[in-house]
C-alpha cells in the first residue's frame, strides 16, 4: 500500500480530520470512529509500518513509545483497568494497514 492512501497517514499529515487525544514527534492517538468501549482510542506510530509482523529491531523503541503512550492516556482518562489490542492481518481483524494499538476501557468500572 502506498502511504498516500493510508487513512492513518492522512490523519498524521492533517489531511483528514480526527479527534486527536495525544501527539508527539513519534506517536499520535485519536478516538476510534467506531468505538467498542466508552473509551476507545487508537495509538498509532507516525512511521508507517503495516503491522506488528512488519516491525524490525530498529523499531523496538517505537513499540515501547506506543505502549507507554497508551499507559499515559489510560491514566489521563482515569481508567483503573483497560485493554490493549493489536490486530495483525485481515484474518486477525486488522482493517487499516498501519500498525496501531486499540486502547479500550470504561472509567466508570
Amino acid at each position: 500500500m502506498d502511504t498516500k492512501d493510508c487513512i492513518f497517514c492522512k490523519i498524521i499529515n492533517n489531511q483528514t480530520p480526527s479527534e486527536i487525544v495525544y501527539e508527539d514527534e513519534k506517536v499520535i492517538a485519536f478516538n476510534d470512529i467506531y468505538p467498542k468501549a466508552p473509551v476507545h482510542i487508537l495509538v498509532v506510530p507516525k512511521k508507517h509500518i503495516i503491522s506488528l509482523d512488519h516491525i524490525e529491531l530498529e523499531d523496538k523503541d517505537l513499540v515501547w513509545n506506543l505502549i507507554s503512550t497508551a499507559k499515559k492516556i489510560a491514566k489521563d482518562k482515569n481508567l483503573s483497568g483497560y485493554k490493549l489490542l493489536i490486530n495483525i492481518g485481515r484474518k486477525g481483524g486488522q482493517i487499516v494497514d498501519h500498525l496501531h494499538i486499540h486502547l479500550m476501557g470504561d472509567p466508570n468500572r
